[in-house]
């Protein structure tokens, strides 16, 4: 019996998918849960699971090719086809049940041991019982599990490698080597060409003084973590505290255009720009406005996480009203950063130097940041954007502010 492989259901955001990786090919088995192939959309990788156990049968859809909302991949033939790797497998099981024959023809178990050794690959003959009579408890189990785990893999899984990275020549190679453009790479391209021909933007440029988050940061991160289950503190969560304060005063900054109307929204919606093998992609920490340091830096690790693993959901890819990103993790000293529609506004972080200041008529050295406001100009004046900027300046060079609400 044929069963379909059908893409993913796209929500309303995403069109198409294009087909990425095949992880089978026709005629290889399959088990039911197993990763077949890979659809890239817009924002994510989509994983296509078998729902069946049998074999891979024919392929509809290769590599490269584009496919709409829960359109036909491919087929698994289940049934008997899956019965010829049981067969071959049952020479070797009866082989190694011989043993077992001159004594017991199954070690005594528990029931729940059993199920725990089916679900984790363990053949419960192999592991040791330590209940009475040699019984194998579920306790047992769980320490082969664990030493299962621990044990280093004799082939371990090949790393994926960038999507986008470039080939590597050699000197005085003069060849060319032509590569598709991957789809979130084009779906960015043509978002940014987009936003810089419908959009009236602007960039406006302060530096802020970090002395003072620096110093609480150095004070307290050891108690920090250790207070918050190992979330360490870092400079972002001081940026999105700042940033939504800012947003409360400053409503246009969080709003949106639709037509010939603006959006006000009543809840900060936060992308941060984290780095992938894919590129950059911009979760989104929900109703940022709520949260306290420690639940926005957790979530920016647990962001940072999902998108080398490439685990990252739409849902987490989707919305949003602000966006802050930080090319000073890469060295950037100053940049202008582009607004993400229908978003509004979009603050860019940047490389922290020391530098002589003049405070208090005196030349004193200190840590200081570049921050760059880029925002639509149909919807944001000059005078609002500057004392946006100004209001997150002073919040940060002053965090006190951010507890008093002043």
């Amino acid at each position: 019996m044929a069963i379909e492989i059908k893409a993913p259901t796209f929500p309303e955001s995403v069109a198409d998918g294009t087909v990425a990786t095949w992880h089978k090919k026709p005629g290889d088995a399959v088990k039911r849960d197993d990763l077949i192939v890979d659809i890239e959309t817009d924002k994510v990788v989509l994983e296509v699971l078998a729902t069946a156990d049998g074999v891979l049968g024919a392929i509809v859809k290769n590599e490269g090719d584009t496919v709409l909302s829960d359109e036909v991949l491919g087929s698994i033939e289940a049934g008997g086809a899956a019965a010829a790797p049981a067969a071959a497998a049952a020479p070797a099981a009866a082989q190694a049940a011989a043993p077992a024959a001159e004594g017991e023809d199954d070690p005594v178990a528990a029931p729940a041991a059993r199920k725990l050794a089916e679900e984790n690959g363990i053949n419960i003959a192999s592991v040791a019982g330590t209940g009475k009579g040699g019984r194998v408890t579920k306790e047992d189990v769980v320490a082969a599990v664990a030493a299962k785990k621990a044990a280093p893999a004799a082939a371990p899984a090949k790393a994926a490698a960038p999507a986008a990275a470039a080939p590597v020549f050699a000197a005085g190679d003069r060849i060319e080597k032509r590569v598709p453009m991957t789809r979130v790479r084009a779906t960015v391209a043509k978002r940014l060409v987009e936003a810089q021909s419908n959009m009236a933007m602007l960039t406006t440029f302060n530096e802020v003084d970090m002395t003072e988050v620096m110093a609480l940061r150095s004070k307290y991160k050891d108690l920090f973590e250790k207070s918050h289950n190992g979330v360490r503190l870092g400079f972002m969560s001081f940026f999105v505290k700042a940033a939504t304060e800012a947003l409360k005063r400053f409503p246009a900054v969080n709003a949106s255009i639709d037509g010939a109307d603006i959006v006000y929204h009543g809840y900060a919606d936060v992308g941060v720009a984290v780095s992938s093998d894919r590129g950059l992609v911009v979760p989104v920490l929900r109703n940022a406005e709520l949260m306290s340091l420690a639940e926005i830096e957790g979530g920016i690790a647990t962001f940072g996480k999902k998108a080398r693993d490439g685990k990252l959901s739409m849902d987490e890819m989707t919305g949003g009203t602000f966006t802050i990103t930080n090319g000073g993790t890469f060295g950037s000293m100053m940049s202008t950063p582009i607004v993400n529609p229908p978003q509004a506004a979009i603050l860019g972080m940047h490389n922290i130097l020391q530098r002589p200041m003049a405070i208090n008529g005196q030349v004193v050295i200190r840590p200081m940041m570049y921050l760059a406001l880029s925002y639509d100009h149909r919807l944001i004046d000059g005078k609002e954007a500057v004392t946006f900027l100004v209001t997150i300046k002073n919040l940060l060079e002053d965090p006190a502010r951010l507890l008093l609400d002043i």
